[in-house]
C-alpha cells in the first residue's frame, strides 16, 4: 500500500459523494413541483402515505430530504403529523433503492453484450457523455440542463465507485483492511457504532451503504460483519435528519424527527434481536460466515428495512402518541397569520416550488390584509370609532411582521435558486412586498387623518364621501 493508493481511495470517495449530491439535488430541482403536489395531497390512509414516501425517496435518492420536506409541510400546517407517519416509514424503505443501483458493481465479464452495458465501467462514460451533451448542446432549455446534471451526477457517482474499488483492492493487500474488518466481526458493537458514526458524518445512509458496497469488492467482508454496520447506519442517518428537522421548527415539525428516531431505534432492536435469535437456532449457519458482495449488501439492507416497515407499521399511532408526550406544544402568542408565517421554512430552500409557494401564499395574505385595512381606514372617515382604529393598528403590526419575514426569507432563498425563472419570480416578490407594506401604511395615514377630523368634529360632504367609496 502506498500513499497514492490512499489518495485514490479518498479521491474516489469524494467523487462518489459529489456525484450523489449532484444527482440528488438535480432530481429534487427537476421534480420539486411534482413533489409538492404529491406530498400536499396525501390522504389519511397510512398505506398510501407509505407508498408515497417510498416513491418520492426513490426519485430524489435521499430519505433525509423527503423527511425534512415532510417536516416543513407539517410545520406549515399543510400536513398533519398523522399523515406524515406513513411517509416517514416509506422514506426509510425508499432509500434502499440507491444500494440496488450500486449493486451493478457485481456484473462480471461473462454476461451478455446487453448486460455489459449496465456495468459501472460502461454506464459511467455513457452517463457523462450524455450529461455534457445535454448541458453544452442545449443551453437554452432548462429541463435538458437539469437532465444533464442528473446524468453527470450518475456518471461521477459510478466513476468514484470504480476508483474506490480499485484502491480498495490495492489497500486490502496490505492487510490493514483485513485487520479492520476482522475487529468489526469480533465485536458487533464496534460495527454498529462505526456505521452510525459514518452515516452521521456523511449525513446519508445511501452514501454509507455505497461505501460498504465498494469495500465488499475486496472480498474481505462477511455477513456477520456487515449486519451490525448496516443497522448502525440507520441510527446515524436518522439523528442527522432529526437535527435538521428541529432547527427553528415548531413542535409539530420536531415531532417528525422524533418519530423517525423512534422508528429507527425500533428497527435497530428488532433486526438485532431477530438476527441473534436466528443465529442461535442455527438458521443463519449457511450465511453467517459467507463473503458478501454489493448485491448481498443491497438485498440485506432492503430486507431489513422492508421487513421492519411491515412489522412496525401497526405501531404508527403509538409513535405519534409518544412524540406528542416527548415534545410538548409550546405556548405561542395569538397570531391569525401564524401558519402562513411558519410556512416560510428554510428547509424548503432546496425545493424551489415549495419555497416559492410559501412566499406566494404569505404575499397574497399580506395583500388581502393591507387592502382590508385600507377599507377599514376609509370607513373611519365616515364613522370614526376608537376600537376600530386600535384594531386597524394591530393589523398593521401583523402586516409589518409579514413584510419583514417574507423579505428575509426571499433573501435567504435567493442563493439556493439556480433557475433564472425562479430568480425572476423572487425578484418580483421582493418588489411587490414593498408595495403591499406601503398600502398598509396608507391605511394608517387615513386612520390618523380620520382621528384628527373626529377630534375637530370635521366631516366630509356627501359628494366627497361618494368619491371615497370609488377609491374602495
Amino acid at each position: 500500500m502506498t500513499i497514492f493508493d490512499v489518495l485514490t481511495l479518498f479521491g474516489g470517495l469524494a467523487m462518489f459523494l459529489y456525484g450523489m449530491r449532484l444527482m440528488g439535488d438535480s432530481l429534487k430541482e427537476g421534480s420539486s413541483g411534482t413533489l409538492k403536489v404529491l406530498l400536499e395531497h396525501v390522504t389519511n390512509n397510512p398505506i398510501k402515505a407509505f407508498l408515497l414516501g417510498v416513491f418520492v425517496t426513490a426519485i430524489i435518492q435521499s430519505s433525509t430530504a423527503t423527511i425534512v420536506i415532510t417536516s416543513g409541510l407539517v410545520g406549515a400546517g399543510m400536513l398533519s403529523l398523522h399523515q406524515a407517519l406513513g411517509i416517514i416509514i416509506g422514506a426509510n424503505v425508499g432509500t434502499t433503492v440507491t444500494g440496488q443501483i450500486i449493486r451493478l458493481l457485481d456484473i462480471g465479464e461473462g454476461g451478455s453484450t446487453l448486460l455489459q452495458f449496465f456495468k459501472p465501467s460502461t454506464l459511467a462514460p455513457i452517463a457523462l457523455i450524455l450529461g455534457i451533451v445535454l448541458i453544452m448542446g442545449f443551453k437554452k432549455f432548462k429541463r435538458t440542463n437539469t437532465a444533464g446534471n442528473i446524468a453527470m451526477g450518475f456518471g461521477i457517482l459510478f466513476s468514484g465507485l470504480l476508483n474506490m474499488t480499485s484502491a480498495v483492492n490495492a489497500v486490502s493487500q496490505s492487510g490493514l483492511v483485513d485487520r479492520l474488518f476482522s475487529s468489526l466481526g469480533e465485536n458487533p458493537l464496534i460495527g454498529y457504532l462505526t456505521g452510525a458514526g459514518v452515516a452521521f458524518v456523511l449525513q446519508s445512509s445511501s452514501a454509507t451503504i455505497g461505501i460498504l458496497q465498494a469495500f465488499s469488492q475486496s472480498g474481505l467482508l462477511i455477513f456477520k460483519m456487515i449486519a451490525p454496520v448496516i443497522v448502525g447506519i440507520y441510527l446515524g442517518d436518522c439523528v442527522t435528519t432529526a437535527i435538521v428537522c428541529s432547527i427553528g421548527a415548531r413542535a409539530q415539525a420536531k415531532r417528525v424527527g422524533a418519530v423517525n428516531i423512534m422508528f429507527n431505534l425500533s428497527e435497530t432492536v428488532l433486526v438485532l434481536t431477530v438476527v441473534s435469535i436466528l443465529h442461535k437456532v442455527g438458521a443463519l449457519d449457511n450465511l453467517w460466515n459467507v463473503r458478501v458482495d454489493a448485491g448481498m449488501i443491497a438485498n440485506t439492507n432492503t430486507i431489513f428495512n422492508l421487513g421492519c416497515a411491515i412489522v412496525l407499521f401497526p405501531c404508527i399511532r403509538l409513535y405519534e402518541r409518544m412524540a406528542r408526550k416527548i415534545i410538548k406544544d409550546e405556548p405561542e402568542p395569538d397570531n391569525p397569520y401564524k401558519e402562513k408565517l411558519e410556512a416560510l421554512n428554510p428547509v424548503f430552500y432546496n425545493t424551489p416550488a415549495l419555497a416559492l409557494r410559501s412566499c406566494y401564499e404569505l404575499l397574497l395574505t399580506e395583500f388581502r390584509a393591507a387592502r382590508s385595512n385600507l377599507r377599514a381606514g376609509l370607513d373611519l372617515i365616515e364613522h370614526y370609532d376608537e376600537a376600530a382604529k386600535d384594531a386597524l393598528m394591530q393589523e398593521e403590526d401583523y402586516i409589518d411582521m409579514m413584510t419583514d419575514r417574507v423579505s428575509r426569507y426571499i433573501v435567504g432563498a435567493l442563493p439556493h435558486m439556480t433557475d433564472p425563472y425562479h430568480i425572476a419570480i423572487l425578484d418580483q416578490y421582493y418588489k411587490v412586498v414593498t408595495d403591499f407594506e406601503r398600502l398598509g401604511d396608507h391605511a394608517v395615514n387615513v386612520a390618523e387623518s380620520a382621528e384628527d377630523m373626529a377630534s375637530k368634529d370635521a366631516h366630509f360632504s356627501e359628494k366627497a364621501l361618494a368619491e371615497l367609496h370609488i377609491v374602495e
